[in-house]
């Protein structure tokens, strides 16, 4: 603990004393118990919202994340900021170091058992409002944002829980509200951005999950599964020549992963930026686990959401 000069301390008084050691325990939790974090996207929609204030545990990070777990972690496509200075991200652990992750029809196989759906996961819908229901009270009801619906007329795409869509058809409050993918055949923008693997956001991989230790091989193929970990998150420089890989200078055909790694998605799958689309966490991105609810902020209405105040977050399976 920092200590203050005793005739410092003494000049300080009661109060002050107090307010210091105050201070010390604050910035004690801060960095080794918890923290708290603010959503900023719908990507975990419907678990978390847009506004929602979190608890965030820092203590899973040393003594082990677990999948599902919802965690909180740096923005690892920000190279040009120090990692401290990143934006925080928010999304659901899937696949553990070593694990083998396979999305398949939009069901998650981990190691070849499946895994979810989660309470809030939800699936793109082709919504048609009903003429009672003006399209912003809609999406007011359902806590998204207005720019989900930016023309006046037509059906919405909006992520929906199943239940949340049968909901809504009973209610009258839409005409019709059917789920549909919008990923068929390869995406060219999905990790690791190479034409052997014809994979979309709803048939993807398998992906094996790097972990410390692993020793990958390194050729033409697959350098595009690992050039980023090597380069941007384990600080190597390397280089292609003449059909030959350079670590460091050095030619190699192997190497050895120095950091656990995590692969983790949007509860949103269909409205989430995610490891299938920039490749997986290092775990010192991570900042802890997303335990608590403690307050939500609606930007649009600029007041507070009462109702999501003090919610615990399931973690569970369905």
């Amino acid at each position: 603990m920092m200590r203050l000069p005793w005739r410092t301390w003494r000049l300080l008084g009661p109060w002050g004393r107090a307010f210091v050691r105050a201070a010390l325990v604050l910035v004690t939790l801060h960095v080794l118990v918890m923290r708290w974090a603010i959503v900023q996207s719908i990507s975990m929609y419907a678990t978390l919202t847009t506004g929602d204030v979190l608890v965030v545990e820092r203590w899973p990070k040393w003594t082990g994340l677990e999948r599902g777990d919802i965690i909180i972690f740096r923005d690892p496509t920000q190279d040009h900021e120090a990692l401290t200075k990143r934006r925080s991200m928010v999304k659901r652990l899937i696949g553990l170091p070593g694990d083998t992750v396979i999305i398949s029809s939009g069901k998650v196989f981990v190691n070849g058992r499946s895994i979810g759906p989660f309470p809030g996961e939800t699936r793109r819908y082709l919504v048609q409002v009903s003429d009672s229901m003006p399209r912003e009270q809609l999406l007011d009801l359902l806590g998204l944002p207005a720019e989900l619906s930016p023309r006046p007329t037509g059906p919405m795409e909006l992520p929906l829980t199943e239940e949340r869509a049968r909901d809504l058809l009973g209610n009258g409050l839409v005409e019709r509200a059917e789920p549909f993918s919008a990923s068929r055949g390869r995406q060219r923008h999905l990790f690791p951005f190479s034409a052997r693997h014809a994979w979309n956001s709803d048939n993807y991989g398998p992906f094996e999950v790097p972990r410390k230790g692993a020793l990958v091989p390194l050729d033409v193929d697959e350098l595009p599964r690992y050039d980023r970990i090597i380069t941007q998150y384990e600080g190597h420089d390397l280089q292609v020549s003449r059909g030959q890989i350079l670590l460091d200078g050095q030619r190699v055909d192997h190497y050895r992963i120095e950091q656990d790694h995590f692969f983790v998605l949007g509860d949103a799958r269909h409205n989430s930026s995610d490891s299938r689309f920039w490749g997986t966490v290092p775990e010192d991105h991570i900042i802890g686990r997303a335990r608590a609810i403690i307050c939500s902020w609606n930007e649009e209405k600029q007041r507070f959401r009462s109702e999501r105040w003090f919610r615990t977050i399931d973690q569970r399976q369905l």
